[in-house]
């Protein structure tokens, strides 16, 4: 198997790849998923649906996830993923990824540990809970519902850092869906969007020090008719 790309969210040092292996309390989600869902919704559509899964039903998309993509199976994710990235947007991708493999020791020509590294997606992150985000597949096609997922995951990543829990969103858990489905019990009128590891991090783990680089407000920002 050839070295697969990198495909993560990181949200500044909002991305904990090593988790302790301690379970997080169903109360305390709730409490999280309460406060993530005063999210923005446009319109008050609020198209989200969360399929929260842990113990062996989520070893078993591990499992699935990995034995598919040791396979050769093709990505089967099913939300628009667009072009590859080009140009800048490329170079702040592999920017990241050289700091989280420069971090571990991995080095560039270590194409093992640097699979290995990758098929932590397809686990997602082993973590001990994984959140399924899936909008209504009656609202697909319309950017307001994917604007709104995003923010309601956003929303939820903070809850979970409030309450010390660390997370990543992640498309690599989701790559091969029919195991995703099957295991999460996720009915066919929802579209399966992202997934979210979440658990205690550990803070001994390397990677959970790096921080991704960010534009400058300079950069991303344009202030128009201020003095």
């Amino acid at each position: 198997m050839s070295v697969l790309s990198y495909d993560e969210v990181v949200l500044g040092r909002r991305s904990i790849r090593g988790y302790l292996d301690k379970p997080v309390p169903r109360a305390l989600i709730e409490e999280i998923l309460t406060l993530a869902m005063r999210a923005p919704s446009s319109m008050n559509t609020q198209p989200w649906h969360f399929h929260v899964v842990t113990g062996e039903s989520l070893n078993r998309i591990r499992q699935g996830n990995t034995e598919r993509i040791l396979a050769g199976e093709p990505d089967s994710r099913e939300f628009r993923k667009g072009n590859p990235f080009a140009g800048v947007h490329r170079d702040r991708q592999v920017e990241v990824a050289k700091q989280l493999f420069g971090a571990m020791g991995i080095a560039r020509d270590d194409a093992p540990a640097r699979q290995d590294w990758v098929l932590r997606g397809f686990r997602q992150f082993d973590a001990p809970v994984c959140v399924i985000v899936t909008y209504d597949r009656e609202l697909s096609g319309s950017d307001d519902t994917a604007f709104d997922c995003g923010a309601v995951t956003t929303a939820l990543v903070n809850a979970a850092w409030s309450r010390g829990l660390g997370c990543v969103i992640n498309s690599q858990g989701i790559m091969q869906s029919p195991v995703v489905r099957e295991h999460a019990g996720i009915p066919d009128d929802q579209v399966i969007m992202k997934a979210v590891a979440l658990g205690w991090p550990d803070p001994e783990f390397p990677a959970n020090a790096v921080v991704s680089k960010r534009k400058s407000v300079e950069e991303a920002a344009r202030f128009v008719g201020f003095d």
